[in-house]
């Protein structure tokens, strides 16, 4: 029997009912509990830890894989990936780049806010930052150039690249690939809740760093929530999540072949068409089947179990207002508009990660090459939080300088709120007595 896609008709809804606004990750106790364990493991055992759960999570048959990349491995990575997928990393590394170097901010920038006082902010680099790559559903070389390009750019003088390896001990060759056209040469074979352990303690290969981005399943979410007290865990991205958003005008098709982008990542993921055409609404989920037997079996499965479960499907408003109040009360990682004049659209959206704009911009092209950022708030977290990019690999010193001239401007009211704040060290610092201590 065929599966048909979850319609959720809310033409008669006076609100969103909140089990379409929840998401896989949303309760990570359990999860929480499990990888407890593992951290202690990782913390108290080193690498030793991470070899024994290489052997049980990541079924690695090798008996003694070393966990850092070696040259060798990184020659054989360069000569077994086809020219063709090595001209597109190189052809996507140059447009991140662009993006990015666009994006950084000059390293200091002064303001006179007052004759004589000048404050501004200065701009460096984290000292040391990890980046996650995942690869239990799939290869992402796409992932690593998207978090160590900024990383690069920010001028980051330790870049280190954490990732699962397969079952013969070694890393994707497409993501070595991506590692060594970008100039990434600490790569790690440690995946999941130990990884990020690693990172966050350091182990007999795996250095300790400061910061960790990157995506991953819940089992990396729940350990980055446990050791945020021993590293920044960055944006909060976990599993995949979209929203295409049609108005009547849009080919229901066509929007169906763009939800299955996000949805065919894993089981895990969350994917809705938001439409207040009915008309679009079924030629989407008459298509979705029809795509689903032409894919490969795995993937099909994926997108499958989304759009039929409780994270997925066609979501049918009243107008298109209520469509566009479902994806801001959503936030989603991804939005895709699919509308007559979507930069018109664009003016209503105000919570989404990453926005798309028309139909010849789908997720497909934003994730792989056109330039920004495709690490993304998941979780709702896009009503706070932003996209990865190269401020999340710096930190900024807030600066200021005042000459005398300008001192005695400002050292009056200083004095006056320090006084009514009821700080008599902070006002007699800019009392007359200052000049008496600098005079001698």
């Amino acid at each position: 029997m065929t599966a048909t896609p979850n319609l959720h008709d809310l033409t008669e809804a006076d609100a969103i009912p909140p089990a379409l606004l929840k998401r896989t990750e949303a309760d990570l106790s359990g999860f929480l509990e499990r990888v407890k364990p593992i951290i202690e493991a990782v913390k108290n055992e080193g690498d030793a830890a991470l070899k024994r759960f290489g052997r049980d999570f990541d079924k690695v048959t090798v008996p003694d894989f070393s966990i850092r990349v070696t040259e060798t491995e990184f020659e054989e990575a360069l000569a077994g990936v086809s020219p063709e997928v090595k001209a597109a990393i190189e052809f996507a590394i140059d447009n991140i780049r662009r993006f990015h170097e666009a994006q950084k901010p000059e390293e200091m920038w002064l303001k006179e806010v007052q004759p004589g006082a000048y404050a501004g902010d200065r701009f460096l680099p984290i000292e040391s930052v990890a980046c996650y790559v995942p690869r239990g559903k799939g290869s992402f070389p796409s992932v690593l150039m998207m978090t160590t390009i900024p990383g690069i750019v920010a001028g980051v003088p330790r870049l280190v690249v954490i990732t699962p390896p397969g079952p013969d001990g070694k890393v994707d060759a497409g993501t070595l690939v991506a590692a060594k056209l970008v100039g990434v040469t600490e790569v790690y074979k440690c995946g999941g809740a130990q990884g990020v352990a690693a990172v966050a303690f350091g182990t007999e290969t795996v250095p300790k760093c400061l910061k960790i981005v990157g995506p991953g399943s819940p089992w990396v979410v729940a350990a980055k929530r446990l050791l945020s007290d021993h590293i920044d865990p960055g944006v909060p991205a976990g599993p995949s999540e979209c929203v295409v958003l049609a108005d009547d005008s849009a080919n229901g098709a066509l929007a169906a072949l763009d939800l299955i982008i996000e949805s065919e990542h894993g089981p895990d993921s969350s994917a809705y068409l938001v439409t207040s055409s009915r008309a679009v609404a079924e030629a989407a989920r008459e298509a979705l089947p029809r795509y689903w037997a032409e894919m490969e079996e795995g993937r099909a499965n994926f997108s499958r179990t989304v759009l039929t479960g409780p994270h997925g499907g066609i979501v049918l408003t009243r107008d298109f207002d209520a469509a566009v109040a479902f994806v801001n009360d959503y936030a989603p990682e991804h939005l895709e508009i699919l509308a007559e004049e979507p930069l018109d659209v664009l003016g209503k959206i105000k919570n989404a990660g990453e926005i798309l704009l028309g139909e010849h911009t789908p997720v497909t092209i934003g994730n792989f090459v056109l330039g920004p950022n495709a690490v993304l708030p998941t979780s709702a977290a896009a009503k706070t939080a932003s996209p990865l990019s190269v401020f999340d690999y710096m930190k900024r010193s807030s600066v200021g300088y005042v000459t005398k001239a300008g001192y005695l401007a400002l050292a009056k009211h200083a004095y006056n709120l320090a006084r009514y704040e009821g700080f008599d060290g902070h006002a007699r610092a800019v009392s007359d007595l200052r000049d008496k201590v600098r005079n001698g």
